[in-house]
């Protein structure tokens, strides 16, 4: 397995190891997921997210090639800004879902999901018919995901840049932890705000001892793949390889938002008007369980009598609340707020309420 920065650190302070996406990664600490989850929801929390992979776009034609290979409308970013977007695949699926920082008209950084690193390293390059430069940088970049309420007024200690004058989904190159051109981008996957933070691998300790002298005072901890699992899932946030991928369109998974038709020719663009005039056959949908019960991924999703209408993408037992909730994709007959639907868990049928 492949390791980040931080991989010796996690194991000194017990984390429970495993692969992830080829990397060894921390699941969870001994305070537990549900704890590392509430401490995110409530305080401050730290996740070593270095295993991510960033790309950079260079070049006169950089913002035709983006526009070109995802479905949002790159146009519109100002320098400074970051934009939610996503590769189609030239078959009707998702490659990535990814986010693109603007740093000028010819000056781009995406980044992608750890588990799809090579594989869209290889999709650019394969669509790179503008002769724009690429640059796989992953090996270079420590990261790390600060989350939570108090985040922003903990890392303020660590630097002079003005946090709370960026605003969401915007990001500065800046000085931070005595640190020289550390990316401070104000976007994270858990829904508690924060800041995520790329840096030259070679400063990782100095950066995660800088947060934990300072996180003193604000109960800073470090947090596991499990809780950012959780954290991602209570705000309905969609995991690349469960919730979309290369068989799922963005307008099935409701992301819609980010495939900007009018604005430009893009990959896919007439398959998925067509999806759109036609009707998809499938959502994504979200649903609370009304029993106690865990839906989990790959169980299946029916009708009252029982009939299989979809199956679930993911589900977890809240730690907030206590309930069972999950993602799952259904036919579209059945994708309507508040309707029942019913997870199948060992030939008994729980009844689930789409929110």
């Amino acid at each position: 397995m492949k390791t980040t920065p931080f991989t010796d650190i996690h194991i000194a302070l017990g984390a429970k190891m495993a692969d992830f996406a080829g990397f060894n990664m921390p699941i969870q600490y001994p305070t537990g997921i549900n704890q590392e989850h509430m401490i995110v929801r409530e305080g401050v929390g730290v996740f070593d997210v270095s295993h991510m992979g960033e790309f950079w776009v260079k070049g006169e034609k950089a913002l035709d090639f983006l526009q070109y290979i995802t479905t949002n409308d790159v146009s519109k970013l100002e320098a400074g800004k970051a934009q939610y977007t996503c590769f189609p695949n030239g078959k009707g699926g998702i490659v990535d879902d990814l986010i693109i920082y603007k740093y000028s008209t010819t000056k781009y950084l995406l980044v992608v999901n750890a588990g799809n690193i090579d594989k869209d390293w290889a999709w650019v390059n394969e669509h790179n018919t503008f002769g724009v430069q690429l640059e796989n940088a992953s090996d270079r970049y420590g990261q790390l995901a600060v989350q939570g309420p108090k985040a922003t007024e903990m890392l303020q200690l660590l630097t002079d840049a003005d946090l709370s004058a960026i605003p969401y989904y915007a990001f500065r190159e800046w000085s931070f932890a005595g640190v020289q051109g550390v990316i401070l981008s104000n976007t994270g996957y858990t829904g508690a705000g924060g800041f995520e933070l790329y840096f030259p691998k070679e400063h990782s300790k100095q950066i995660w001892d800088a947060l934990f002298e300072v996180g003193k005072d604000f109960g800073l901890a470090p947090i596991g793949l499990g809780a950012r699992d959780s954290l991602r899932l209570e705000k309905w946030y969609c995991l690349y390889g469960h919730d979309i991928d290369d068989t799922t369109s963005p307008l099935e998974a409701g992301l819609g938002w980010i495939t900007k038709f009018d604005a430009k020719d893009f990959i896919d663009k007439e398959y998925l008007l067509q999806q759109k005039a036609e009707g998809v056959k499938r959502k994504l949908v979200h649903f609370e369980c009304q029993e106690r019960a865990i839906p989990r991924c790959g169980y299946e999703l029916c009708d009252a009598e029982g009939n299989t209408i979809g199956n679930v993408t993911s589900g977890i037992m809240l730690p907030t609340t206590k309930v069972g909730i999950g993602m799952g994709y259904v036919q579209t007959a059945f994708a309507k707020k508040e309707h029942i639907i019913y997870v199948k868990i060992r030939e008994k049928l729980i009844p689930a309420k789409i929110v």
